[in-house]
């Protein structure tokens, strides 16, 4: 028969296992809650959970952007992000039906050229014409209209603080869907400076959070060193995007 000693050193045992797998159970867990709530206020300086999957949703919104003056042969190109009309402060024309951001000195020579010979085109995909609905020189930014149908990206809520996670997507000395994978090496009033690595070709292209969310529009690179640079959503408030007021973010 069962003496009571031993079913009170049982019913102890019994708690003492309930608490630890409740415990191991908090601890694995804990990363998931801590790094991917719904604010990412900390949570931006984790890479994704699923990287494939960001790259590839990235990719679909990303274009190549080319500049094709006839007899020129020193035609420009880099890449181009689509961005949903609703940002924006000038409809699309009738027959277009997506915007893009790129950099200014990707299509400057069409600029100058009477606006012509502008194309974007979806990673080893057909052309499209497109136009320019906006542009801001200051701060190498276009907006272009496309007859490409694009999946637009959404913008960062969040300003991004150094040591976020962030990737960089275009075509990297021509090479189409080329992505570069660094973090936030610090910010000024309207760029973004990061580790990852960019070649001729990627400006204009996307860089987003480790939620797929734009933080910038990659545009330099730093000749000797460690670090390159993007255009923030802060310096697209200027000519290309709708914000709430001087800044796309809120500062103090």
């Amino acid at each position: 028969m069962e003496s009571k000693t031993f079913r009170v050193i049982s019913l102890t045992m019994a708690g003492i296992s309930l608490v630890s797998v409740f415990g191991l159970a908090a601890i694995l867990l804990q990363p998931t809650w801590h790094f991917y709530a719904k604010s990412p206020s900390n949570d931006g300086y984790v890479a994704p959970r699923d990287i494939g999957a960001l790259v590839e949703a990235t990719q679909e919104s990303t274009v190549t952007v080319e500049c094709d003056q006839k007899g020129d042969k020193n035609d420009a190109f880099g890449s181009g992000w689509a961005i949903d009309e609703s940002n924006l402060e000038v409809p699309i024309k009738d027959g277009f039906k997506s915007a893009v951001i790129t950099n200014y000195h990707v299509v400057d020579s069409c600029i100058e050229n009477g606006f012509s010979g502008i194309s974007v085109a979806k990673f080893l995909g057909k052309s499209f014409d497109a136009y320019v609905m906006k542009y801001d020189k200051e701060n190498d930014l276009v907006l272009l209209g496309t007859k490409a149908k694009l999946y637009p990206l959404e913008l960062s809520p969040w300003a991004p603080l150094g040591g976020y996670w962030v990737m960089a997507v275009g075509a990297a000395d021509g090479y189409e869907g080329s992505i570069s994978i660094g973090s936030v090496l610090n910010e000024t009033e309207y760029e973004v400076l990061i580790t990852n690595s960019i070649s001729s070709g990627n400006s204009g292209g996307p860089l987003v959070d480790n939620m797929g969310l734009v933080v910038g529009t990659v545009t330099w690179g730093a000749i000797g060193e460690q670090y390159n640079g993007a255009k923030s959503l802060d310096a697209m408030c200027k000519a290309i995007i709708r914000c709430p007021g001087k800044y796309f973010w809120e500062r103090e």
